[in-house]
This record gives C-alpha cells, sequence and structure tokens, in this order.
C-alpha cells in the first residue's frame, strides 16, 4: 500500500505487533517509543519518542512528513499500566499515567491532524482500553486515562467528520503482552495471578496482541471508510457481561 504510518509505543507488545502487521501489508512504518525495539522488522523505521513531549512529537512528525511527503495513519498506542485504588493512587502517579496515556494521545493526534487536514485524508488510531467501559478493581488511573482517550477521539471524530479525516479506537481486554508480564513477575504468586486474569475473559484466555493490530489494520483500511467515531471491542466478552 506505501501509506506512511506512525506507531506509538511501538517498542514491545501492542505496538510491536502494530508495527509489523502495518509493513506486513506493504506500509512505510514509523515505530515511535522510549525504548529501542527487541527486533529489527523490514519496512519499520524506529526512533527514539517521549510521547509527553510536545516539541518533540511535533519535530518528529514534521521530519517524517517531509521525508515520505504524506502521513495517512497515526496509531496513539504508547501507554503505562497502574494497578491502584483510587485511596492507594498518589497524585504523582495518576499525574504519570495521564501524562502518557491522555496527553501522549492528545498530542499525537493534534500533530497528525496538522497534516492530514490540508489533504483532506487520513486516519487516527487510539489505543484505549476495556477498563474504561466497565469498572475494573484498583485501576483508578488507568481507566480514568483510558476514559479521556475515548472522549477525546469522539470528540475529534465529530468534530473533522466531513474532513476526509477519521478518528476511531481500541478498546482491548487483558492482552498477553510484556506489561501483563511484568504485572506477573512483581506478585507473589504469579501463577494465581494468572489464573484470575484469564478467568477474568468470559472466552477463557488473554487476547493476543497481533489480534489487536488486525482490528486496526481493519480501521486503516478503505473497507472502513464509513467508520468514524467509533471503537472495536476486543476483550473476550468481558463487557458483554
Amino acid at each position: 500500500m506505501n501509506r506512511t504510518v506512525i506507531v506509538t509505543g511501538g517498542a514491545s507488545g501492542i505496538g510491536l505487533e502494530l508495527a509489523r502487521a502495518f509493513a506486513m501489508i506493504g506500509d512505510d512504518v514509523h515505530a515511535c517509543d522510549v525504548h529501542d525495539p527487541p527486533e529489527l522488522i523490514a519496512g519499520v523505521t524506529s526512533h527514539r519518542l517521549d510521547v509527553r513531549d510536545d516539541a518533540a512529537v511535533a519535530a518528529l512528525v514534521d521530519e517524517i512528513v517531509a521525508g515520505s511527503g504524506r502521513l495517512d495513519v497515526v496509531c496513539n498506542n504508547a501507554g503505562i499500566g497502574s494497578t491502584t485504588s483510587v485511596l492507594d493512587c498518589t497524585v504523582e502517579e495518576w499525574e504519570s499515567v495521564m501524562a502518557v496515556n491522555a496527553r501522549g494521545v492528545f498530542i499525537g493526534t493534534k500533530h497528525a491532524l496538522r497534516h492530514m487536514l490540508p489533504r483532506r485524508e487520513g486516519v487516527i488510531i487510539n489505543t484505549a482500553s476495556a477498563a474504561a467501559l466497565v469498572g475494573v478493581p484498583d485501576r483508578a488511573s488507568y481507566s480514568a486515562s483510558k476514559g479521556a482517550v475515548i472522549a477525546l477521539s469522539r470528540q475529534v471524530a465529530a468534530q473533522y467528520a466531513g474532513t476526509g479525516v477519521r478518528c476511531n479506537w481500541l478498546n482491548p481486554g487483558t492482552v498477553d503482552s510484556p506489561w501483563v508480564g511484568r504485572l506477573l513477575a512483581a506478585n507473589d504468586d504469579p501463577e494465581g495471578l494468572r489464573e484470575q486474569l484469564i478467568a477474568r475473559q468470559p472466552m477463557g484466555r488473554l487476547g493476543q496482541p497481533a489480534e489487536i493490530a488486525a482490528a486496526a489494520v481493519y480501521l486503516a483500511s478503505d473497507a472502513a471508510r464509513f467508520i468514524t467515531g467509533t471503537d472495536i471491542v476486543l476483550d473476550g466478552g468481558l463487557t458483554a457481561r
């Protein structure tokens, strides 16, 4: 397809699979992350980027567009987790989670629009979470930040629906990712916790990063050109209860 695609949080987990999936269909993919990617993927260029830094994001997006002449798809996927209740969450933790998960998506969306609107073409796909749709224990700041992603995405879609730029979002459930791996490793009973996470999904398993990536590829395709302002929920039936 030879589109220009930017993926944030592209060094691991869902982001890495997003980069791989778009590259596999022939897109020119730019994977951005605060960490180096664990592997090199044909068709993917890696960039160090802190999505909280407005000036850095603006400069990198401008650089990528200057090199390719276009910007077709932006996946604002970078995010961090949190496992505290309102009572346990410190102000510092709250602000840290919001800075990456909500502010980072806002900044990425803003600079995507700067280049997409003049061309009257482009797709923005933001990664939210099923945790913003249902109450999940010990996810106070995380759920709130992902709720902000949903609200912002819906507003952007409504405002720019007539411009040729589409904005949608993904709501994954618990995905078998490095973040979940770190959560398990830090627990006194990792196997027990894993069983709890699996039991929470009505399908009886965790999601796979490639499954989330496949949904993003669809939303960015011409087959979804009449879709804006909505989501795909990939949660194994969690929100169907």
